[in-house]
């Protein structure tokens, strides 16, 4: 019986390390091994340098977005967690635009459209300070520009203080 319980442990453990794309190597792994290992991408944009990267949702309660640049010769260049306070800096209200947004953090996890308003608001899920489960809602006008960056403590984690 503790074979089995202790094998189980092992697999799920086997598993949960493909999804930050741990044992990939950098300039040796292909772009196979990474699909093998991470699963199927959620969505594949064009980089820098024929770079294509590959973008993994852990969305939304592992809160992480990996980004897997593949270079133009097939190989891993590198794999990077994307929602972090260090990238969100990086966006900035009435300047970034859509595309930047997605480039960055790769495919939201929720698109709301209010048409009367002309204002489109994607959700992410991240930590803020390494561990607080937070909340990002990036705001965009019709023209694809972003106008309000809101990151917030996820409210289905508040404390519920009594008086």
């Amino acid at each position: 019986m503790k074979f089995f319980l202790a094998l189980g442990v092992v697999a799920v453990l086997a598993g949960c390390a493909g999804y930050s794309g741990h044992g990939l190597v950098p300039g040796q792994s292909s772009a196979e091994e990474v699909e093998a290992r991470m699963g199927p991408a959620a969505d594949r944009r064009a980089g820098a340098g024929g770079e294509t990267v590959r973008y993994y949702s852990r969305q939304p309660n592992g809160r992480e977005m990996y980004a897997a640049r593949i270079g133009p010769d097939g190989k891993l260049r590198a794999i990077e967690q994307r929602l972090t306070e260090a990238n969100l800096v990086r966006l900035v209200a009435g300047t970034s635009r859509a595309g930047d947004v997605r480039d960055l953090f790769g495919p939201p996890y929720q698109i709301n459209t209010y048409e009367r308003l002309a204002r489109e608001i994607w959700t992410y899920y991240m930590y803020g300070n390494g561990y607080q489960p937070m909340v990002l809602y990036v705001q965009m006008s019709g023209d694809g520009v972003v106008r309000e960056i809101l990151l917030m403590d996820d409210p289905q984690f508040a404390s519920k203080e009594t008086p």
